[in-house]
């Protein structure tokens, strides 16, 4: 993955691009993310990025000027990008849109807005605008660096097992299963003992039906979203029958 990004606060993203899996990601060259600060390319002396919004109300509105001439900079070695506006007022963020990105070839550009809003003019540069959920945040720096996350545990070589990023929790449309490790009883509790079968297949049945007792405990708007197997069908009437 390939990234910029524009922001009034950098080191708020390099201290997480230097840290885990994004600093492996970028040592190993499978990510390159470029920070920009906004305020470079503001004019006057004191470097002004904000004003008052027309109309009056309260907060303060990011002007057009940097944010237009960043962008102009960023474009002058011609390489293609898609141009991201974090708000939220955009579409929702999901492990598809995560995947999709994961198979971009374009460069991004992330916009991270702040204040009270964006000059609605900045809109007409941008390609797509994405929200990482139903509340407000500080700015968009979080929500880049949520989007940066996602993405690169997709990019091939990015995790030490690449079968971690298809078994984890929305990579099947499912809540994830529970996960156990030693010591096998931890104060009266146990590991389920299907576990320490060597049952493969008993395992997998055990992992599939606890991913789907969990989602439609926590997240039942998912199973409308997941395609079901026979098998799942049967395991899902088998869970309603021991609710009851």
């Amino acid at each position: 993955m390939k990234c910029d990004v524009l922001t009034l606060f950098p080191d708020i993203l390099t201290a997480c691009l230097n840290e885990s899996i994004l600093k492996r990601a970028r040592d190993k060259k499978l990510l390159e993310v470029s920070l920009y600060n906004i305020r470079d390319f503001a004019s006057g002396p004191h470097r002004t990025v904000d004003d008052s919004p027309y109309g009056g109300g309260a907060g303060m509105v990011f002007k057009p000027e940097p944010v237009f001439r960043a962008l102009d900079f960023l474009k002058e070695d011609g390489a293609p990008r898609k141009v991201v506006l974090l708000s939220p007022q955009g579409k929702t963020f999901t492990q598809r849109t995560a995947e999709d990105y994961s198979r971009e070839k374009q460069r991004f550009v992330f916009i991270c807005g702040r204040y009270e809003g964006i000059d609605e003019r900045v809109r007409t540069l941008v390609d797509e605008e994405v929200s990482i959920g139903d509340y407000v945040i500080t700015g968009g720096e979080l929500a880049a660096l949520v989007i940066i996350d996602a993405v690169t545990r997709l990019v091939p070589g990015a995790l030490g097992d690449e079968k971690s990023a298809e078994d984890e929790s929305f990579s099947w449309g499912l809540l994830d299963y529970p996960h156990y490790t030693r010591p096998r009883e931890f104060r009266g509790m146990k590991v389920p003992e299907v576990l320490v079968s060597g049952n493969h297949r008993e395992i997998m049945l055990w992992r599939r039906k606890e991913a789907l007792r969990k989602t439609v405990k926590v997240r039942p708007d998912l199973i409308d979203k997941v395609h079901l197997t026979d098998m799942d069908k049967k395991i899902l009437k088998e869970i309603e029958e021991e609710q009851v």
